[in-house]
């Protein structure tokens, strides 16, 4: 999968939900190649802004997109821990 895949897979995920990919693309491309980059490296999408702690429950807890609605940052700023997705 390239960035282009990954960002047309989120685009549909947002689509009928209440949230949506963040509008500074920018942000959104620099995410995307270290999601990427840690596919690569550990074999799993995980969030390029946590820390992973090599255990696989910890692991599958970082894997993008997270449960994000659950996180204080959701219900704080609205948006996700790594700001991919935003409230619409």
């Amino acid at each position: 999968m390239n960035e282009a895949d990954l960002n047309r897979v989120w685009q549909e995920f947002t689509e009928k939900n209440d949230f949506k990919l963040n509008p500074d693309q920018k942000h959104v491309d620099m995410i995307t190649k270290g999601i990427l980059i840690n596919e690569q490296k550990y074999g799993l999408k995980l969030c390029p802004c946590r820390l992973r702690n090599g255990t696989p429950e910890r692991d599958l807890e970082l894997i993008c997109p997270c449960n994000f609605k659950a996180h204080d940052t959701w219900q704080k700023k609205g948006m996700c821990w790594c700001g991919l997705f935003v409230k619409r």
